[in-house]
């Protein structure tokens, strides 16, 4: 089964992710280079080669049949481990939607799914073969997209019952249940990542999630493993990194954009985050010609 997924997500991965299989993301990566990227609420399978993870203080790998859970929006740090042009890493992707899941948790029976809250917002773990099986399938309907329509809801259905049902299916059921702790504060996560570049209110935040300040830095933190300045800070630096990959421009300028007054600290933190200068950084990943998206 994992030959099978290997092959079908080597034939059909290209290098925006996408697939005609909506929600459904294929990558081939062949270098080992550290990437940092905004990861969604997904599902990552790995099909080939592995991946370690970074998010605070927190590391998670995962290697060729085991997956990879995210359960919210994260600023997040990854490699591939010994990712070559001859020896590439294969990945699938699916975007967990929470209109998806609900009506799962509906109707299962009472007490099917653990209640206790996930202790990160991401997990990992072995594949079963029921879930490899049902990608496995998923996948192959990339070669079949008339199909897709009417089949992909179906297994996409099964994989998450196979992960509500798996050891980590607490942190899917947060996803897919508004009154969950991630619930309520995603208004703040979605309006940091809208307006990162902005002066940030804990007050104003803790209020549009309906918690107390210390309520609210309590939950942000088990949700994103993050404080809220953390969560900002990589947002601002990630963004920068963007902006400089595509036009080298003036650095100072680029880290007003983002919203740093100071030169001198937008210079320091970028440095502490990505290993070099800004400037420095920016050429070296434009002679690299840095890879395109990648799953987390």
């Amino acid at each position: 089964m994992l030959t099978e997924l290997r092959d079908l997500v080597a034939t059909h991965a290209r290098a925006d992710l996408r697939t005609p299989v909506p929600g459904l993301l294929l990558s081939e990566v062949d270098t080992s280079e550290p990437h940092h990227s905004l990861a969604e609420p997904l599902l990552v399978v790995m099909a080939q080669g592995g991946k370690r993870l970074l998010l605070g203080e927190q590391v998670h790998e995962y290697r060729a049949g085991q997956y990879l859970l995210v359960g919210t929006d994260l600023p997040v740090t990854g490699h591939f481990l010994g990712a070559t042009p001859r020896t590439p890493a294969l990945g699938v992707g699916l975007t967990l939607r929470p209109a998806a899941i609900a009506p799962l948790l509906l109707e299962a029976p009472p007490g099917r799914f653990p209640r206790t809250p996930p202790a990160s917002p991401i997990a990992t773990g072995d594949a079963s073969p029921e879930l490899l099986d049902a990608v496995v399938r998923l996948v192959r309907l990339v070669g079949h997209p008339a199909d897709a329509p009417v089949l992909a809801p179906l297994i996409e259905q099964e994989i998450l019952w196979r992960l509500l049902t798996g050891p980590h299916g607490g942190l899917l059921r947060q996803i897919g249940l508004a009154d969950s702790g991630s619930h309520s504060i995603n208004g703040a996560i979605r309006w940091i990542r809208e307006n990162f570049a902005e002066p940030m209110r804990i007050d104003e935040l803790a209020k549009l999630s309906g918690l107390s300040p210390s309520a609210f830095h309590r939950h942000f933190r088990a949700v994103t493993a993050l404080s809220p300045l953390q969560f900002q800070k990589r947002i601002r630096l990630q963004e920068a990194r963007s902006l400089l990959l595509a036009d080298a421009g003036d650095v100072a300028r680029v880290g007003h954009l983002v919203g740093y007054d100071s030169p001198s600290q937008f210079n320091r933190e970028y440095r502490r985050l990505f290993g070099a200068p800004p400037g420095q950084d920016a050429a070296r990943l434009r002679a690299a010609a840095a890879p395109g998206p990648q799953l987390p």
